[in-house]
């Protein structure tokens, strides 16, 4: 019975020996990386710092970057699974040979790395693996596998135009609008349009909160005005979010074509409203009708 309490508490013990001494290993080398950020298209310069924490010498040693689609394999062997290729390209050779690292020392290498054209923006994972031998028994060969961050951003790119709903005529409502147009890569969050009016009376409220423009789209700002002279300015004060969430305020003036009544008569944008001939010419017709009946009348009383 003491033998076998015995046995269990040394087996136990080198249970956490073993795990003790993998956790050890595990972070025996350590590798570190430059956080950079790049835009689709742009190329950049990683730093990678390849640390040797190893109670011995190691030689041979190299390190590469996995860009490459990645098969997943199950406990037998079987792929299940493929991982897309990552969408950037290693300018030169993906691989850098470090050759020896002394205990308790580290070396660094570098890549450039450039983004696809066509790359979605986001956080990024690079994978890499590190190889190495034990510079005093060169039958010990281990590799470690792991990966860094970088950041793919967008660049802002907007545009602006002013949109009218109905035919604007000086003295009359109208819808006015602002077209905000999203040229850029990435999404702008928390947008919003306070207008400044200049030319127009405000019928509506002077700010309205649109929220996210998808990259490519646009979307429209739309204030009820009654125009007041025939060469208004849309000045605004735009405010947005960027895809890294730096704030940005612009202000824009952009000068539109109202007309007035005669003009938009004489260009044919309106009609002239026929009402008052229609009116005049019923108020004729109904005159000469008592007319001929007085007269009618009087002929008859003669008789």
């Amino acid at each position: 019975m003491r033998n076998k309490i015995f046995n269990k508490a040394t087996f136990g013990v080198f249970g956490i020996i073993l795990a003790i001494f993998a956790l050890s290993f595990a972070s025996a080398i350590v590798v570190n990386a430059d956080y950079i950020i790049l835009f689709p298209g742009e190329e950049g310069r990683i730093t990678v710092e390849i640390e040797n924490n190893e109670n011995f010498d190691i030689e041979s040693v190299s390190i590469s970057l996995e860009l490459g689609s990645q098969k997943i394999f199950n406990e037998f062997g079987v792929v299940v699974s493929e991982t897309e290729a990552l969408p950037f390209t290693v300018i030169r050779s993906s691989e850098r040979d470090v050759d020896d690292i002394d205990e308790d020392d580290e070396e660094s290498v570098s890549f450039t790395l450039r983004a696809n054209t066509d790359i979605t923006p986001g956080d990024y994972n690079i994978p890499y693996a590190v190889k190495f031998v034990n510079a005093e028994n060169d039958s010990e060969t281990f590799e470690k596998e792991g990966s860094f961050g970088i950041r793919v951003s967008a660049k802002t790119e907007i545009d602006f135009s002013v949109d009218l709903r109905d035919n604007a005529i000086v003295g009359r409502e109208g819808k006015v609008s602002l077209e905000i147009i999203n040229k850029g890569l990435g999404e702008i969050k928390s947008v919003s349009v306070l207008i400044l009016p200049n030319g127009f009376e405000l019928l509506s409220k002077n700010k309205i909160f649109i929220g996210t423009i998808d990259a490519d789209d646009t979307d429209l700002a739309t204030f009820d005005v009654i125009y007041k002279t025939s060469n208004p300015v849309f000045s605004a004060k735009i405010e947005y979010k960027d895809f890294d969430n730096n704030n940005h305020v612009e202000t824009i003036s952009i000068p539109f074509k109202v007309y007035t009544e005669e003009k938009a008569l004489e260009l044919g944008i309106i009609k002239k409203s026929k009402t008052l001939t229609y009116g005049l010419s019923g108020g004729v017709v109904v005159l000469a009708w008592f007319v001929w009946r007085r007269i009618k009348k009087k002929r008859k009383n003669r008789g």
